[in-house]
């Protein structure tokens, strides 16, 4: 049986489709990752076997092939874990909801089926919402990240027994709602850094000799006039 899953891979700061190809056939058992996954990704078939396998489901003794298209860009980071592990599981039908075209999975896998934190799910969830994407499932750490975007449902989860839970009806997850203007109404005390400073390299030598020593310092400012 072949399944589809989606998720979102991230090229610099902008978000592109990936699709989840799984097929699990006859002949002798093995797992590949194919469509120019790198190391990340290839390392991943032991965080998803583990983790499957501490959801207490059983990996079958078959041939395990994922295809992530398209096969022409590289796929890179570890938040393919989760759409490829709910591939594996709607291809052996441990998931019996398959409509599924509508969202969008994202999370890195510990073996213990811990669902960990990911960077960039911002622009991940912006290509989702330009894709006409209505819900993303990602982990629970990043879910008020994603959540400030108005029209996406953000469904936050913990560990991978969570999100087969939610998928075949057997636990309701509240998608996440955030105060958008109380978040940005809070007012942040700007910091002061010398690195902000451009040039200058005397003065600021000056300064920081001044503060090491705790001395006083006194400057005097020329005008140069033409």
């Amino acid at each position: 049986m072949i399944s589809n899953v989606k998720t979102i891979s991230l090229i610099g700061i902008e978000g592109n489709l990936v699709e989840v190809q799984t097929d699990i056939t006859g002949g002798l058992p093995s797992f590949d990752i194919v469509g120019l996954p790198d190391t990340s990704v290839r390392e991943s078939k032991e965080r998803i076997k583990s983790a499957i396998k501490n959801s207490n489901i059983e990996l079958p003794s078959r041939r395990i092939i994922i295809n992530l298209a398209p096969a022409s860009t590289k796929k890179e980071g570890t938040s393919y874990d989760l759409p490829m592990a709910i591939g594996i599981l709607l291809a052996q039908n441990e998931i019996i909801n398959n409509k599924l075209e509508n969202t969008i999975f994202i999370g890195e896998l510990s073996l213990d089926g811990k669902i960990n934190r990911i960077n960039g799910v911002l622009p991940m969830c912006i290509e989702a919402m330009n894709l006409g994407i209505r819900r993303v499932i990602l982990p629970k750490v990043n879910e008020r990240e994603a959540a400030v975007l108005q029209g996406l449902e953000i469904i936050g989860v913990r560990n991978l027994q969570e999100v087969i839970d939610y998928l075949n009806g057997d636990k309701k997850i509240e998608k996440v709602q955030v105060d958008i203007l109380k978040i940005f109404s809070k007012k942040k005390k700007e910091q002061l850094d010398f690195a902000d400073v451009k040039g200058q390299e005397n003065v600021k030598r000056a300064l920081e000799i001044a503060a090491a020593g705790r001395t006083q310092l006194r400057s005097y400012w020329f005008t140069w006039m033409w």
